[in-house]
């Protein structure tokens, strides 16, 4: 039995928008048909479907898919009643399958590559097999930020850090990681004001340091600005705004602009602070060092990115010490 990638029973999660043709689905997040309104690089990222999952209800216990893939895309992984249960190679690849799979009706997640582009074409199950849609029934979670939230280098595509946190606080997640580009662009403000949300995050700072993007006259402001935009269409939301994570060699080191780690990490706080002094009791100040701090600076190889390993301890950790707290 043949589905196409458009079939309503296969239900797209953490996409923003779904571009179809006659090749199939490529999931989007940013609103495709919007895309020239985006710095070119961010559009590049924002095809790579990092935290966009494909799920159904079979009981089939075995399945393939026709797509097309990046040569450098990551894995899919797949999950079965909230349990990983495989992962398969696709760069650069045409299809792929998973079979041994428990009888009986269970829901599948199947978490599309974190980095690289993919699109489906088709899903084909045994003849006979059961097939209907299981939407994420959870609270939606929109989260913002670097390369650090797109996560390339996590073991899987399940496995990143929002990942993690989603699945441990039973989270609909969409991740808004773009590896470079979380600069504060308005676009993306706008995005998350339009996207339905229950809970709200982002962690800045770190690619505004690389690029020099922002200097201290502008970041604070850019901050709340931002925040401001997405509270047009999330007033009450939780909004959970983090400092940049640990890197040794940036945290008292100049920038181009005259910006350490340290200072900027100063400069969200007082933003965070402004904000809540003009009536927004709901948004909140995550330190990301109290996060992911200095000794952890081990999970670092590149003293800037965490490894696997780190991507998957910063996860716990948010899950346990920000979204418990936060978003309840």
């Amino acid at each position: 039995m043949r589905v196409t990638a458009g079939d309503t029973r296969l239900s797209w999660e953490g996409a923003v928008s779904l571009e179809q043709d006659e090749r199939g689905i490529a999931p989007w997040r940013i609103p495709y048909q919007q895309r020239g309104l985006f710095p070119d690089v961010l559009v590049e990222r924002a095809a790579m479907p990092a935290g966009v999952r494909l799920a159904f209800s079979t009981d089939a216990t075995t399945f393939s898919a026709a797509c097309e893939v990046a040569p450098e895309a990551a894995p899919v992984e797949l999950l079965c009643d909230g349990e990983l249960v495989g992962a398969a190679e696709v760069a650069g690849r045409d299809g792929f399958g998973f079979d041994g799979l428990p009888a009986g009706e269970k829901r599948l997640e199947l978490w599309l590559p974190q980095f690289g582009t993919f699109r489906l074409s088709a899903v084909d199950f045994p003849d006979g097999a059961s097939l209907a849609a299981a939407p994420d029934a959870g609270r939606r979670w929109v989260t913002y930020g670097s390369s650090i939230t797109q996560c390339r280098t996590a073991a899987g595509p399940a496995q990143t850090w929002p990942a993690i946190a989603a699945r441990e606080r039973s989270l609909n997640l969409t991740c808004l990681g773009f590896g470079g580009q979380c600069h504060l662009d308005v676009m993306v403000a706008r995005t998350m004001r339009a996207l339905p949300a229950d809970y709200l995050s982002m962690c800045v700072g770190i690619n505004i340091y690389g690029a020099a993007s922002l200097g201290p006259r502008a970041f604070r402001s850019a901050i709340v600005g931002f925040v401001q935009v997405v509270r047009e269409g999330h007033p009450d939301a939780p909004y959970v705004v983090m400092s940049p994570i640990c890197s040794p060699p940036r945290e008292r080191t100049p920038n181009a602009v005259g910006f350490t780690l340290e200072a900027m990490r100063q400069e969200v706080a007082l933003a965070v602070e402004s904000l809540r002094a003009h009536g927004d009791a709901n948004v909140h100040y995550v330190d990301g060092m109290s996060v992911f701090g200095a000794d952890l600076a081990s999970y670092l190889p590149d003293d800037l990115h965490p490894d696997a390993a780190g991507y998957a301890i910063l996860g716990r950790t948010f899950a346990r010490d920000v979204a418990a707290v936060y978003f309840g």
